[in-house]
């Protein structure tokens, strides 16, 4: 986090406005998230579990509803994992609710181009949860 935030204020004088400060951001955080993955280079990375106290449960929930809701989030998490890298960066700036557009801005290709690479990695992704039930 402090690296991205380091990175957004050293970058602040070069924004000309040709994006919204979002997706700037989100492509500033991007690169550093690549940086990072190329410097640490371990092929298979575990996510890292929330802890309660970073993502307090909902206490309506009865528990046999929150263990399965658990265990979705750990296949979706797990299937996740398995995409290439492009699908992975793609899916995870779509969970984030970024539009084809915004994602094309984020990753340095067109629209219509991320589109594709979204519906591509959506798909493959349903096939790992598929393979997963």
């Amino acid at each position: 986090m402090q690296e991205i935030a380091l990175a957004i204020w050293q970058a602040l004088p070069r924004f000309r406005g040709e994006c919204s400060e979002r997706t700037f951001v989100f492509r500033i955080a991007h690169n550093r998230g690549i940086t990072h993955a190329v410097r640490r280079r371990p092929e298979h990375e575990a996510l890292e579990e929330l802890t309660d106290a970073q993502h307090p449960a909902d206490p309506a929930p009865l528990p046999d509803e929150r263990a399965a809701e658990r265990q979705r989030r750990d296949w979706l998490r797990a299937a996740i994992r398995t995409l290439a890298p492009l699908h992975r960066e793609t899916i995870m700036l779509a969970l984030e609710d970024l539009s084809a557009a915004e994602i094309g801005e984020v990753l340095g290709i067109s629209a219509n181009n991320a589109a594709v690479r979204l519906h591509q990695a959506r798909a493959a992704l349903k096939k790992a949860l598929e393979e997963r039930s």
